[in-house]
């Protein structure tokens, strides 16, 4: 049996282990979800590629396979967002993920429903925020995490949270052994969030071509692009990829518009949704016109790669952890690894000292 590291954050949630699986788009559905939360693990459900109905039957999914704690991802600024965050409530959901800071008002409804709060932050200010809005945890993530990522690396990111709040933050970006789960804790960090990680498992449902794609980078090959939607996002370089850097104004914007005719089609959402989502976008990200149109692209892009398995028209988001990833074990295998190598450490230095 895998030892126990007791932390904030498995007391605040009531999982095993200090390990977090985070609600990546397109891949962190209920099998994954389910699979990580009974190896010990907070798994979190993504919804933003999901339509409501969908992540009902999510949620029921998971909750079929596992008794244990999970999360759901939200997106603040979705126009739906509100019937969502009643879902959870209704649906008694352990833990809502944010990737952008959801409204006073609504943490408050969540944590009076029992709901546990924890948004994903990239600045200490940001930080400081949402926890004087009532956040009981940040997940901070680094500039070597996958997807959406700022410029300031995990190792001087972090200490900046911790020394701003003091609710219990979990680290991300450029973690997946016990080695990293163990300097994170030594950092004073309640536990380590992983997304690519969690990607290259069994119970992924990544198609198994894209997750050998993944096993074959080396370290130097993810890049962090602007032109996949407008803002960084950390992914594979593909040829792909190179031809997105290197094409025009015109051309990227002509394609995000094809694109997100194509996600409005697949999701039934209508014309007005989507206007409306963009318009609360630009409010709340500060973009361009051009920037919003070109964040259309992101979930079509990553849906070819992620689920269809083809690298050719699809983008891969990937934290720079692929140059080292090696295995794809179950989250069972994953995590009781992970675990027994952070206590074994943690114990080793603490004879040394």
């Amino acid at each position: 049996m895998t030892g126990r590291l007791r932390t904030p954050l498995t007391e605040l949630v009531g999982v095993e282990h200090p390990v977090v699986q985070t609600g990546m788009g397109w891949v962190a559905g209920p099998s994954l979800v389910a699979a990580t939360a009974e190896a010990g693990g907070l798994g979190i459900l993504a919804s933003a590629t999901m339509t409501y109905p969908e992540l009902e039957a999510a949620i029921a999914k998971t909750k079929a396979h596992t008794a244990k704690p999970f999360g759901v991802n939200i997106r603040a600024d979705a126009s739906d967002a509100p019937e969502r965050i009643d879902l959870l409530i209704r649906e008694k959901v352990a833990v809502a993920s944010f990737a952008l800071a959801p409204k006073k008002d609504l943490i408050a409804k969540l944590k009076d429903a029992g709901v546990v709060v924890i948004p994903s932050i990239g600045a200490a200010k940001h930080a400081v925020k949402v926890a004087s809005w009532g956040a009981d945890a940040v997940i901070v993530q680094g500039g070597e995490g996958g997807g959406h990522t700022g410029p300031v690396a995990t190792t001087l990111l972090l200490p900046s949270v911790l020394d701003a709040v003091d609710i219990p933050v979990v680290a991300a970006g450029g973690f997946f052994d016990g080695r990293g789960l163990a300097a994170a804790l030594a950092y004073g960090a309640a536990g380590v969030a992983m997304g690519t990680r969690f990607l290259l498992t069994q119970e992924s449902t990544v198609p198994e071509a894209v997750k050998q794609e993944y096993l074959r980078r080396q370290l130097q090959d993810t890049v962090v692009s602007t032109k996949v939607d407008g803002m960084p996002h950390r992914v594979l370089n593909t040829e792909l990829v190179q031809r997105l850097e290197h094409s025009g104004r015109t051309r990227g914007l002509a394609a995000a518009v094809a694109n997100a005719a194509k996600f409005k089609n697949m999701t039934g959402m209508k014309w007005s949704t989507l206007v409306r989502d963009g318009l609360s976008m630009r409010k709340t990200k500060d973009l361009t016109w051009s920037q919003v149109v070109m964040a259309a692209n992101t979930p079509m892009l990553l849906r070819a790669g992620l689920v269809e398995g083809n690298t050719q028209a699809g983008v891969l988001a990937a934290g720079q952890v692929t140059g080292i990833i090696e295995d794809l074990p179950t989250c069972q295998e994953l995590i009781d690894r992970i675990v027994a190598d952070a206590i074994a450490r943690i114990e080793a230095l603490q004879k040394n000292l």
